[in-house]
């Protein structure tokens, strides 16, 4: 994943295979598509995102264009009834932090080792993983929330958003990328935090 942080809004660059990558420009959300030719499209990638004395970005055919909403949603409980949710049915996150899947198969991770204990005891397990099944997704979730929305502030320009504001951004990406406890905090969030059922 490759973001950039550009005074005309952010670009992010997302590997989905050895041919196909993701690409995503921050735009009005009533964009109208028709007025995003690729032309204008590769345009503006190259500009928030080529680095100077690098190789710029490869051009190719460009497959889909749409209109991502930067929305975030959180279900609590992530259950209802007999009915456990996981994935996007509890949580939405920003493509910013680039982890919707990751925390999509952190849930089904500690849902599949409550399912195994639950029916391992006969089912008839009160306090058990199945139980708490929602408070521990939950407690994980919160934090990649946190994750998604501080990464979006740090990385997106907003209307109306004044000198202050932008220096804050500034100074959250020097942090991050400047000192080791911004490193560390950083990847220790984007490569993923424990899961624990």
């Amino acid at each position: 994943v490759t973001w950039g942080c550009h005074e005309d809004g952010f670009a992010m660059m997302s590997f989905r295979s050895a041919s196909v990558t993701r690409l995503y420009l921050q735009c009005a959300p009533d964009e109208n598509l028709a007025e995003w030719s690729d032309d204008r499209i590769w345009h503006e990638l190259h500009k928030r995102l080529d680095v100077p004395g690098m190789p710029p970005l490869n051009e190719g055919p460009i497959t889909q264009k749409g209109v991502t909403a930067m929305r975030s949603f959180l279900s609590e409980p992530m259950q209802y009834k007999r009915l456990f949710l996981a994935g996007d049915a509890a949580h939405i996150v920003p493509p910013t932090g680039a982890k919707g899947l990751n925390s999509a198969m952190a849930d089904v991770k500690v849902l599949g080792r409550a399912l195994v204990e639950h029916y391992r005891r006969g089912g008839q397990q009160v306090e058990g993983s199945l139980a708490r099944y929602s408070r521990t997704c939950l407690e994980r979730m919160w934090l990649v929330q946190r994750f998604s929305a501080g990464l979006c502030t740090m990385t997106h320009q907003f209307p109306g958003d004044n000198p202050f504001v932008r220096r804050l951004q500034r100074a959250d990406l020097d942090y991050m990328t400047g000192t080791r406890a911004g490193r560390l905090q950083f990847s220790e969030n984007f490569t993923g935090l424990p899961i624990d059922a």
